[in-house]
């Protein structure tokens, strides 16, 4: 309780990122949120892995029963696989480009999502209690913690930043690959046929090539910021939630008082975990989602392919809403 109290006014401390007490590299701070990139790209992979073995085809000698995943949770991430990839993936960029991304989209999405998840599991604050009843004293500075695992990763932008900077290698990749130097550049001053249109059209393509230029960089952002702020959000509305009970009695209210306060806020604090789960999903498939938009405007004749495959044109509308 009385670490509560020590914080309750101020939820943000909860949520920035912090360095390891008495950790360092090249006298440089390590800081959590590296740690919980580590562990959860370790778990990750070792949780998809037994999945993947699990959704593999049996032999012929078992049956149907070898087309059937051993464990609800291979189930359960067989459907999300089949299911972002058939309906998500494919109608935005393609048999081709899909199955070419489907590896690094599935991996963007996974990880974001257990980072996200691993957010909202309070493993500072069960360590921090921990070492409070251990009777362990830490001369612990400001913006440290002795905690070795846990944190809200993905509510630091340098950590969102670093998710953006691979999609927008990946992305740069893919048009370079696809178009090349030359139709990378024709690409950004509004396509081919503007450039090698009339000589009327030419005063808009400096414009054209200037907004395209600066967008190669503000869609990444935009990624980053978008999965920071959502997570800096609700985390602190549920944090925020979660010390009503502390501040009632640092404010010397009776019992009574003090009860009511800590379960309404108790209940409120339920509930909006719902919402951040729902949130920590959407956001790690909206990153994916985008990332995906994003590589497929860097693709030849992207309408074409997207009708060779039974997508209309309202899907190709959508995709390109969501990517401006």
């Amino acid at each position: 309780m009385s670490f509560f109290l020590a914080s309750e006014s101020d939820p943000i401390a909860h949520i920035v990122d912090k360095g390891l007490f008495g950790f360092s590299l090249f006298d440089q701070p390590i800081m959590l949120s590296m740690i919980t990139l580590i562990g959860c790209a370790i778990v990750l992979y070792l949780l998809l892995h037994k999945a993947a073995k699990s959704i593999a085809t049996g032999p012929v000698a078992m049956g149907n029963r070898r087309f059937i995943p051993i464990g609800s949770f291979s189930a359960l991430v067989e459907v999300i696989v089949v299911y972002l990839r058939n309906e998500m993936l494919v109608p935005v960029m393609g048999e081709r480009l899909t199955k070419r991304y489907l590896s690094f989209l599935l991996s963007l999405f996974f990880f974001i999502l257990s980072l996200n998840i691993v957010g909202l599991i309070p493993f500072v604050d069960v360590q921090d209690a921990i070492y409070g009843l251990m009777g362990k004293k830490f001369d612990i500075a400001e913006h440290q913690t002795a905690a070795i695992f846990g944190g809200a990763a993905t509510a630091s932008i340098s950590v969102t930043g670093g998710l953006a900077l691979v999609s927008f290698i990946v992305i740069q990749f893919q048009g370079f690959r696809e178009l090349g130097v030359k139709g990378w550049l024709e690409h950004l001053c509004g396509g081919h046929e503007l450039v090698h249109g009339s000589i009327f059209l030419w005063l808009v393509v400096p414009i054209i090539f200037i907004v395209e230029f600066f967008g190669l960089f503000v869609k990444p952002a935009a990624l980053a910021i978008r999965l920071f702020a959502n997570m800096v959000a609700g985390h602190t509305l549920l944090i925020t939630l979660t010390m009503f009970g502390a501040m009632a009695i640092k404010a010397g209210l009776g019992t009574f008082a003090v009860g009511g306060i800590t379960l309404v806020s108790g209940i409120g604090a339920v509930l909006i975990t719902f919402l951040e789960v729902f949130v920590a999903v959407l956001q790690a498939f909206i990153f994916m989602f985008l990332t995906a938009v994003f590589i497929s405007l860097m693709a030849h004749e992207e309408e074409e392919g997207h009708s060779e495959h039974g997508t209309d044109d309202g899907h190709t509308a959508s995709a390109t809403t969501a990517a401006h």
